[in-house]
């Protein structure tokens, strides 16, 4: 009996221990996203893993996968809403389906610089729109840059009439759609990884990307002239499924959008330095000629695609609109 009792009681503290190690496993996240590690986002990404697993020892453990490893541009939404995956990181201009209000990041020339797009980020109307989704089981947690837009072609654009007739590559945007065809141009989806062939072969004449996006695929070899605009904004929304963040722990939920907020300080900064760095080195490589427009100049392409905000004035709200425009202001 007593054999029995002590061997009993060895299997219930092996039960025991087994269960607190089950209830021990860190919750893992998986981090999709489509771009290189050594881009703003993947770096982004490292950096989320290596804070979120510092801080949280054994309670969380990040797993990245970069280059659509996992999950492709068309596919992570689908998965994020599946559960997945945890965290993805796509463009702004893939949200209009799931909240129109986003749309406000598309319209031309809103903002005059990304200082701009920082005070309205961080501010009430942009922290509300990371929580516009949630409806849907979307939830945002952050914004990342990848920079201010240029308008690129193979004639120099120095006002809107240039513009007139040529073919310009586009995200799959009704607003962007519209800001070509409020300069008489015309918009041509295509995959991003088709654009440098696109401008090469002549099949679209001209783009609007940062410069790191013009650099590192080499199109100002293909493009003879960049007009430093600044007038879009390409960024990420980082998200999360919501019935999973808001399923976490409080504790781990709390440090874990600290951590986000860091990371977003660093990627945002590191993405300004990259532009600019790139920016310097398509000047060095003598292969297109950059055109800085005047004040008098912006101002001209600014009134000929401001119809485009009234367009979508309705589906992104009126005082969106005008706390986007007050941002300048500051």
């Amino acid at each position: 009996m007593l054999k029995m009792t002590a061997k009993a009681l060895v299997c219930a503290v092996s039960l025991g221990l087994a269960g607190l190690a089950n209830a021990a496993e860190p919750i893992v996240i998986k981090f999709s996203h489509v771009v290189a590690e050594h881009t703003p986002k993947g770096q982004g990404a490292l950096l989320f893993k290596k804070l979120a697993e510092e801080r949280l020892p054994g309670q969380v453990k990040v797993e990245v996968y970069s280059n659509s490893s996992l999950f492709g541009d068309g596919k992570e939404m689908e998965a994020l809403l599946l559960g997945d995956v945890q965290l993805i990181a796509p463009s702004l201009a893939k949200f209009e389906h799931y909240s129109k209000p986003i749309q406000i990041f598309d319209l031309p020339f809103l903002f005059d610089d990304i200082q701009a797009v920082d005070r309205f980020q961080k501010g009430p109307v942009g922290q509300e729109l990371l929580t516009s989704m949630e409806d849907k089981g979307i939830t945002g947690l952050g914004y990342w840059h990848n920079g201010l837009k240029q308008l690129s072609a193979n004639k120099p654009l120095r006002v809107p009439k240039d513009a007139r007739g040529l073919k310009f590559r586009v995200q799959a945007s009704a607003v962007l759609d519209e800001q070509f065809k409020a300069l008489r141009a015309n918009p041509r989806k295509m995959s991003f990884a088709e654009v440098y062939q696109g401008l090469q072969t002549g099949v679209v004449n001209g783009a609007e990307n940062p410069y790191s996006n013009i650099y590192s695929q080499k199109m100002h070899e293909v493009q003879k002239y960049i007009t430093e605009s600044n007038h879009g904004l390409l960024d990420y929304m980082v998200i999360t499924n919501t019935k999973f963040w808001n399923g976490l722990p409080a504790d781990v939920r709390t440090e874990l959008a600290k951590i986000m907020d860091e990371v977003t300080v660093e990627v945002n900064q590191h993405a300004e330095e990259i532009n600019q760095r790139d920016k310097q080195s398509i000047i060095d490589s003598g292969k297109t000629e950059i055109i800085t427009l005047t004040k008098e100049q912006r101002d001209q392409w600014r009134d000929q695609v401001r119809p485009v905000w009234k367009m979508f004035e309705k589906e992104i709200g009126a005082e969106r609109i005008k706390a986007a425009e007050a941002s300048n202001q500051e």
